[in-house]
């Protein structure tokens, strides 16, 4: 039988393992994850100049040899006409690359950026066609620490996006730390008869961060996502975590 989390335990929940901490130093701390095993997605809150902002940061992390484990999350909304210019410079740098923002923008982008991650976020309308529209790519699927957005709808929403993405040919990210939803995350690449590296989960860097050191010893690939910047309380969620 399923144990209920109460109200209150679950907005305690939602605080303690919302976005995860802000980082001074992404560089360090990508070198930091690298050395434990994970991968790294870089989440930078630029301040007024976002694109130079953006650019400093692929120039420092490549200088550091780090591009091949980091992928760059480019908030295409933010940037707007700026964002071409940042993926291709962290292409260029080795760096892979996530698109974040209104769907229409990041398709656009999309279509001219080469191979790149889509961030689809499960709570949202249309959610589901999209994966399937998307399956074949690289899709980092997430949904949200927001109170009155979790709970058992917000829970079928993200496994069914889950259940098309696994059954796909593309490259799932799936961005939780709920242990329910992490087990089922393994069960369906079982099922699915999927590569360890054909898939990979994505949690904020320190947080729950046993249940990374035993996915990693599993033999599972995790990404960790480490957010900086200015503005990072602010951040827009971009995962269920």
């Amino acid at each position: 039988m399923r144990a209920q989390i109460t109200t209150p335990v679950r907005r305690l929940l939602d605080a303690l393992s919302g976005v995860g901490p802000p980082v001074a130093d992404p560089v360090r701390a990508a070198a930091d994850a690298a050395a434990a095993g994970c991968a790294v997605a870089l989440e930078h809150t630029p301040a007024p100049d976002a694109a130079a902002e953006l650019h400093d940061l692929v120039a420092r992390v490549a200088g550091a040899g780090l591009a091949g484990a980091c992928q760059l999350t480019v908030p295409v909304d933010r940037l707007g006409a700026a964002a071409a210019g940042v993926v291709g410079a962290a292409a260029d740098a080795g760096l892979d690359v996530a698109l974040d923002g209104p769907p229409a923008a990041v398709d656009a982008l999309a279509a001219d950026a080469g191979p790149v991650t889509v961030v689809v976020r499960a709570a949202d309308a249309g959610a589901e066609e999209r994966c399937r529209a998307l399956a074949g790519g690289r899709v980092r699927l997430t949904g949200s620490h927001l109170p009155g957005r979790r709970g058992v709808a917000a829970d079928l929403a993200f496994v069914r996006c889950l259940n098309v993405l696994m059954s796909g040919a593309g490259r799932p990210g799936v961005g939780t730390t709920d242990p329910r939803l992490v087990a089922i995350a393994g069960e369906r690449a079982a099922w699915n008869e999927r590569a360890p590296d054909s898939w990979e989960y994505v949690m904020p860097w320190q947080v729950r961060s046993e249940q990374q050191r035993r996915l990693v010893a599993g033999g599972y690939r995790v990404r960790v996502v480490l957010r900086s910047g200015p503005a990072t309380p602010t951040l827009r969620p971009a995962g269920r975590w």
